[in-house]
């Protein structure tokens, strides 16, 4: 009756172990470090799509938005943000909200940063989780608290508008899930994928990455 309750209210599988703990029943799902060898495969996965993507950046964050892998791309994020934000586990909202990480070269700081404190917040409410409450407090003081000014034709979805060097590029987040987890780490790993918004973008970071691939093999 207890899980078949879970499922009709779609807990995750977080919620649903909650749930039949506190019915006095063991836990449906497994809860294993990703870092665990019965992980591997999970592990060899995920760095086979967040390579595939390149040279568009990628990374996977688990549930607190801590990255735990990413690809060749994630140089556009990190190119100048203070050594404190780069070490592990690294939090890609703090890095991307930070004075001193990415918020300096966000071109659309206030709706981007808008967008990701709404999702925050979003999980916060849902999960009551104190550690995601504490993330929220510490990162809503480095945005501002409105959408900020946005352009007038029409978007379909908000872009992250960053410099990067002598450029400036535009790239849309798409986020992947594991379709039918039966492990709470694995269903709370997110997928972030980053994609250009324009041919613009797209020339660009085939250019960087043409450039790059030559210097290694120099």
């Amino acid at each position: 009756m207890i899980a078949r309750l879970g499922t009709h209210l779609e807990l995750v599988p977080r919620e649903q172990n909650e749930l039949l703990l506190a019915a006095g029943f063991a836990p449906a799902f497994t809860a294993l470090a990703l870092e665990s060898e019965e992980m591997a495969s999970v592990r060899a996965a995920l760095r086979r799509i967040v390579t595939a993507n390149e040279p568009f950046p990628a990374h996977v964050v688990d549930r607190g938005w801590n990255i735990v892998e990413s690809n060749a791309g994630f140089g556009i994020f990190s190119l100048d943000a203070d050594p404190f934000l780069l070490e592990a586990p690294v939090n890609a909202l703090r890095l991307a909200l930070h004075p001193k990480g990415m918020r300096p070269r966000i071109l659309n700081f206030g709706e981007w940063s808008h967008s990701l404190l709404a999702r925050l917040g979003r999980r916060v409410t849902l999960t009551g989780d104190p550690a995601l409450a504490a993330l929220y407090r510490e990162v809503v003081g480095y945005a501002p608290h409105d959408p900020g000014q946005t352009d007038d034709a029409p978007e379909l979805m908000v872009p992250l508008r960053i410099r990067y060097r002598d450029d400036e590029l535009a790239l849309f987040c798409t986020i992947a899930t594991f379709g039918t987890p039966l492990d709470v780490t694995v269903s709370e790993l997110a997928i972030e994928t980053f994609l250009p918004a324009d041919p613009e973008t797209t020339a660009i970071l085939q250019r960087l990455d043409h450039q790059e691939n030559r210097a290694r093999s120099s």
